[in-house]
Formats: structure tokens, C-alpha cells, sequence
């Protein structure tokens, strides 16, 4: 476990560090992620019109948002990671193909349904949902697909894509802005050191290459999009790219993004010893959008995570869970935890980051746990901590995806 410092609080702002970064010139670039954004759904509605995908070792299960029952079950890979896509309803899954579209039937009384319609892409990567548009990235091409999430739905087959090309293959993320601004990660199968973005036209408007390691993306509010790098990060905004430097150097990485989209602060993860075994981290990260401001905060002792356990929920709070069994309520605004409610019983940390371990995912003010020692699934108000369902199933529960209808 990494030793606390009276400074790792230190507020790192974009002054000192004097890095707006503007480029301009012209080229093409591919690459997307999955940010943990606040669905609007209120508790009730997420609760009686939400379905959740289940993805274990060779299959899939779908359950009812309510009351964890299972409505269907399909036959998959040993191993599919699993997406919401923007719709509310369908969910990304990733096959040895493409992206295989999963139909849960929520919001509606449609039996679920794993449906032949597959994105083909080479080493389906990440998901981005934003602007009412899903974004897949393929590591193998660094191409990105896009298309509106709303024509998902009563489509027999794919539905009209945007695809840009990649120009070097490497495990990347995109993310397409409101008004067709496209931010792409730069990198080739050396390593990634950077981000790109162009307009709707496809004319580059700035880019760094001031990040290395970049991985992962949140989009926060006012459409400020923050990319982790392993000694930092890049914040976009309004044509300009800020980097942000952690405290600890040359190695202090965040490499996920948990935004709200009404909020300017971006809770991540944090690591700061290139070295350490096992995937349980003990910090996280807390960068301002709107200030450029880069903190990072130590978690109370016993209270440590890994990459699938961190949402934002109700109040755009975090909501952290942790290893010893409970969900610590984190406050982005002053980085202090200021609840704590137990659910699962305490696990140890995976030690492959494919491994089955316990994850959270949120729909309205419904966070839906994972209890792969238990094969047990667990819904939970986290407006009032409370156990609202649990299931026990057949098969040990991994990847978690929800759909809120």
C-alpha cells in the first residue's frame, strides 16, 4: 500500500504548470471509451422499466431492473465485456467480430434478445456514449464508428455509421461533441502519447502529444473532455487541450474517467507506483474542468477499488466500492467521504484484470453490485443505502452493464 504525504493534496493548477496546449494542421485519427456518466432516470422509473446484462464465462444473462429475476440467458465467448450503448436499452458486447448488439427489451415488455446484428471491427475496444451518438473504437485498426443511438431501436440490421478511419493501430478511445468536434487518442503498437481533435470537417484544431499512456475518457460538464495520462491529464475545452501533471512524476496515472454531465469535476482513478503488483488502488483523482485543477486524494485506510468500481450517481456524487465490502460515498467537490453503507462481504483483488470481481453500475438512483464469491447480483438505493433486491445465480457474474429503459 502506497505511504500518505501531507502534500498529496496539493492543488496542482493549470498556471503553475503553464500548458494550453493549440496546434493546427490536418489528418485523420480513430479511438473510443466509456465514461461512467449520471443517467437522468429517476429511482422509481430506473427501477420499473430497467433491465441488467449479466456477462460469465460463456454467457450472458439478462435480469429484470426490479426484481433480479432472469429473463434470458445466451451463449457467448469465455470472455465478452459488456456496454451500455446511448439508447437507454441495447448493450454492446464484445465478440471476437465485432460489437454484437444485445436488445434487453427495457423500457418495453420485448423479451430480450441477442440479435445478429454485429459493428465488425478488429479487436473491439471501447465505448463512448455521448451527444446522443455511441462511439466504437477498434484497438486493431484505431478506426471509430459512429452513429446515432437512437436508430438502434426497430432497426433489422446496422444503422446508418460515420466511420473514420485510424491511421495507427493501437488500444485507443474517441468521442464525438455536440457540435461534430472529434477527439481522438494518437499512438501506434509502441505506446500512446497523446490526443488529436478536428471539427465536423475533419480539419485538426489542436492536439498534444504530452500524454503518455493516454487512457481513458469522461466528457463532464460544458463538454469539457479529460483524458488520463500516466503522469497526469489533458483537459479539452472549446478548441484548447490544458495538461494537468499529477503530483507524483514521472509516474502518477489516471487511466479511467467517472463524469457526470452536469458536473465540471471528473472523479478518476489514480496509481502512483508503475511497479505495484495486483489492481486494487487506494486514491483517486479529482480534476476540475472548469478551474484546470488536478487533486489528488487519499481514501480512509481499507477503502480501495479497482477500475470497475467507482460510478456517479444522485447529487452527482461517487460512489465508490470498496474491498472491504461497503459503498463509500465520495463528495467530488471537497474529496471527503461522507457516507458509507455495506453490501457485499469484504474480497481480495483480482489478479488478472479479466478476473471476476465485484463491480458497480448505476441507472438513476439504482446501483446494481456484483458478488462473483457469492454468484450474487444486488440492487441498492443509493439514496438511502439501502438493499432493494439481491439474486443468487447459476453462473459467477462478471462484466455488468445496465439499461435503463
Amino acid at each position: 500500500m502506497r505511504a500518505t504525504s501531507p502534500l498529496r493534496r496539493a492543488l496542482i493548477s493549470a498556471a503553475a504548470i503553464g500548458a494550453v496546449i493549440t496546434l493546427t494542421s490536418c489528418s485523420t485519427g480513430g479511438d473510443a471509451a466509456a465514461p461512467a456518466s449520471t443517467p437522468s432516470s429517476s429511482a422509481s422509473d430506473a427501477a420499473g422499466t430497467s433491465r441488467v446484462a449479466i456477462s460469465y464465462e460463456g454467457g450472458i444473462l439478462v435480469l429484470d431492473g426490479k426484481t433480479l429475476d432472469t429473463l434470458a440467458e445466451f451463449d457467448s465467448e469465455p470472455f465478452t465485456r459488456l456496454n451500455a450503448a446511448g439508447d437507454g436499452r441495447h448493450v454492446m458486447v464484445t465478440m471476437s467480430e465485432g460489437f454484437q448488439v444485445l436488445d434487453t427489451g427495457a423500457g418495453s415488455s420485448d423479451e430480450p434478445e441477442l440479435t445478429d446484428t454485429i459493428f465488425a471491427a478488429d479487436a473491439p475496444g471501447h465505448v463512448v456514449r455521448h451527444a446522443d451518438k455511441t462511439v466504437l473504437y477498434a484497438d486493431g485498426t484505431s478506426d471509430t464508428t459512429i452513429f446515432d443511438s437512437a436508430d438502434l431501436a426497430g432497426t433489422n440490421g446496422l444503422p446508418e455509421v460515420k466511420t473514420i478511419a485510424g491511421v495507427e493501430a493501437h488500444h485507443g478511445v474517441s468521442v464525438v461533441l455536440e457540435d461534430g468536434t472529434f477527439l481522438t487518442t494518437v499512438g501506434n503498437a509502441d505506446g500512446r502519447n497523446g490526443i488529436v481533435a478536428k471539427d465536423a470537417e475533419g480539419t485538426e484544431i489542436a492536439s498534444s502529444d504530452q500524454c503518455p499512456g493516454v487512457h481513458g475518457e469522461g466528457t463532464a460538464k460544458d463538454e469539457a473532455v479529460v483524458f488520463g495520462c500516466e503522469n497526469g491529464a489533458l483537459v479539452y475545452h472549446d478548441g484548447e487541450i490544458t495538461k494537468l501533471d499529477a503530483p507524483d512524476q514521472p509516474y502518477g496515472r489516471m487511466g479511467n474517467a467517472y463524469v457526470s454531465e452536469t458536473s465540471p469535476i471528473v472523479v478518476g482513478d489514480y496509481k502512483d507506483d508503475v511497479d505495484a503488483e495486483g489492481y486494487l488502488l487506494s486514491a483517486v483523482t479529482l480534476i476540475d474542468t472548469a478551474a484546470k485543477t488536478l487533486e489528488v486524494v487519499d481514501l480512509p485506510e481499507g477503502v480501495e477499488y479497482t477500475f470497475r468500481d467507482i460510478v456517479r450517481g444522485p447529487k452527482d456524487l461517487a460512489y465508490i466500492l470498496s474491498s472491504d465490502g461497503a459503498i463509500h460515498v465520495l463528495d467530488p467537490e471537497s474529496g471527503d467521504i461522507t457516507d458509507s453503507f455495506p453490501v457485499v462481504k469484504a474480497w481480495e483483488g483480482p489478479a488478472e484484470w479479466q478476473d471476476a470481481h465485484p463491480a458497480i453500475v448505476v441507472a438513476g438512483n439504482i446501483a446494481y453490485v456484483t458478488e462473483p464469491a457469492a454468484n450474487s447480483v444486488h440492487a441498492v438505493d443509493l439514496t438511502t443505502g439501502k438493499v432493494l433486491a439481491s439474486t443468487e445465480l447459476d453462473v459467477t457474474p462478471n462484466e455488468i452493464a445496465p439499461a435503463a429503459g
